[in-house]
């Protein structure tokens, strides 16, 4: 008994101690978000402005992935 709640603790701190992001995304999303409150962050197609923080996210996690950062697949 005390065997498996010993594991079941391990795999939950292990969980949230270990990053999702790297630094290198981390640091995309952030000069993103930089980008779109200064106003010059634009969409790839068709060239418009961003203004939702949610996209600038997006754009950011996009650009690390083909940078080749630790980031999660796209759902």
């Amino acid at each position: 008994m005390a065997a498996i709640l010993l594991l079941v603790i391990i795999i939950y701190l292990m969980n949230n101690i270990m990053a999702k992001y790297s630094a290198k995304a981390q640091e995309k999303v952030r000069e993103n978000m930089h980008e779109m409150k200064e106003g010059k962050l634009r969409s790839g197609r068709s060239g418009k402005k961003v203004t939702d923080p949610k996209q600038a996210v997006a754009i950011g996690l996009s650009e690390a992935r083909k940078e080749g950062a630790k980031v999660p697949k796209q759902k």
